[in-house]
């Protein structure tokens, strides 16, 4: 059986993506190079690209076959849109095809085309599918992201905020550990030196406590903290680092706004995100009623997952999550797995460091909460740890389960039961 009839494509299409341009490589069935040419990196260059490559090949968009290395971008959603037939390879398994034609470790643009266009039509089983996202994944994924940067800009702010504060302020770090809070920012506003800290009216003060809804503390504990003595600094210092810190309070108030809008916009684009999977003819008929739940509603149900993690997951990994057969790649995208290597009578079992950060990042904390509110999942915690394991390899062992589970609901379109699963035969008992 040829190539053509085996996969539904007749011409393979290496594309090394570049910026300044972008070098093409075609091949038909047989291997042999029909052309080769460099287009610009621009949006006209991507429209030619797609017209000349039909050109060359004579045949329609969707026979013709296109490798990359980057799996997603502007040139990759103009090619899907135009009907090519997209896969996309992990740039160190491209390296490894490298290989072939050259030992030296030479590299250059047409050759890279080259690579993709002869690795692909040899070896289209180490390559991904690319599919057109949906809409309302690609937003979710977008405003994760940026709540994401939102956050650790805050957290920078923060620690600059924290820091010159230390240095001329100290008695206004006695309020609160969380420096970015809003009503500490307002609290700054009215007293920014220490001599303001000593003097600021105590209705002032309630009046921030009560705005903000502070119970923890009221204006006469503020008050007592803001008089502790600090250090004794010359005019200079105390007038430098108040225009910092009043520099740094802007930026924080813009930080936590932004932040607030974002979240709130992700909240909402949860809520009106339809089902991953489709229903097949396969599925029971039983199951009318479990239909009508969301995916964004089963997962909710999970234990320690929050918002910001079932955006991560959708967004990253929505197919996956769709597809029956997603588990073991998303453990390996997420870094759940571990990477065993064996030789001879040695045999490592290593943490998997090639994946996904931003989902690692995202099961790591979804296990973390997990043991903390969860029965089941703290007890297998405690089973990982008392064989041995570290912390972050006890988590990766909790999310892993979760993750599971995960699957297990979204195929049986069922809510979190926590009855429905056993502890650990050590644990049994004590639990």
């Amino acid at each position: 059986m040829g190539s053509e009839e085996r996969n539904g494509c007749g011409y393979y299409v290496g594309l090394d993506w570049g910026n300044g341009e972008h070098r093409v490589c075609v091949e038909d069935g047989e291997g042999k190079v029909l052309r080769e040419r460099g287009f610009p990196a621009v949006p006209e260059g991507v429209y030619e690209l797609c017209g000349w490559l039909e050109k060359v090949c004579g045949v329609k968009a969707s026979s013709i076959c296109v490798g990359i290395e980057t799996p997603h971008g502007p040139v990759v959603e103009t090619l899907l849109e135009a009907g090519f037939a997209v896969y996309s390879i992990n740039p160190r398994q491209a390296d490894r095809f490298r290989d072939r034609f050259s030992m030296s470790g030479a590299k250059d643009d047409r050759r890279d085309a080259k690579v993709l266009a002869d690795s692909l039509r040899t070896d289209m089983s180490c390559y991904v599918k690319l599919e057109p996202d949906n809409e309302a994944v690609i937003k979710i994924r977008e405003l994760s992201r940026l709540v994401s940067e939102l956050t650790r800009e805050r957290t920078r702010y923060s620690n600059r905020l924290r820091s010159h504060l230390s240095r001329y302020y100290p008695q206004a770090l006695g309020l609160t550990s969380d420096v970015s809070a809003s009503w500490f920012l307002e609290l700054l506003k009215i007293a920014p030196t220490p001599m303001a800290g000593k003097h600021v009216r105590k209705h002032r003060v309630a009046k921030i406590l009560r705005e903000y809804h502070v119970r923890k503390l009221d204006s006469a504990q503020v008050k007592k903290i803001l008089r502790r003595p600090g250090y004794n600094l010359v005019a200079g210092t105390v007038e430098a680092c108040k225009l910092h810190v009043n520099l740094i309070v802007q930026q924080l108030e813009l930080v936590n706004s932004q932040l607030k809008a974002t979240t709130k916009e992700l909240d909402n684009a949860l809520k009106v995100l339809p089902n991953l999977r489709e229903r097949s003819e396969e599925d029971d008929d039983d199951v009318d009623s479990k239909e009508q739940r969301s995916d964004v509603e089963i997962l909710f149900s999970l234990p320690g997952i929050g918002h910001l993690v079932l955006a991560t997951l959708l967004g990253e990994a929505s197919k996956l999550l769709a597809s029956k057969k997603g588990y073991q790649i998303l453990r390996s995208l997420s870094g759940i797995s571990p990477v065993t290597r064996s030789s001879g009578k040695k045999r490592v079992v290593a943490m998997r460091r090639a994946c996904n950060h931003r989902l690692r990042f995202a099961v790591y904390h979804w296990a973390f909460i997990a043991v903390q509110t969860d029965a089941y999942s703290k007890a297998h915690y405690a089973d990982l740890r008392k064989k041995g394991h570290n912390h972050a390899r006890a988590l990766r062992g909790v999310a892993d389960r979760l993750l599971r589970v995960a699957y297990v609901m979204l195929q049986n379109r069922t809510l979190y039961d926590p009855s429905k699963r056993q502890y650990p035969k050590k644990q049994k008992e004590a639990a």
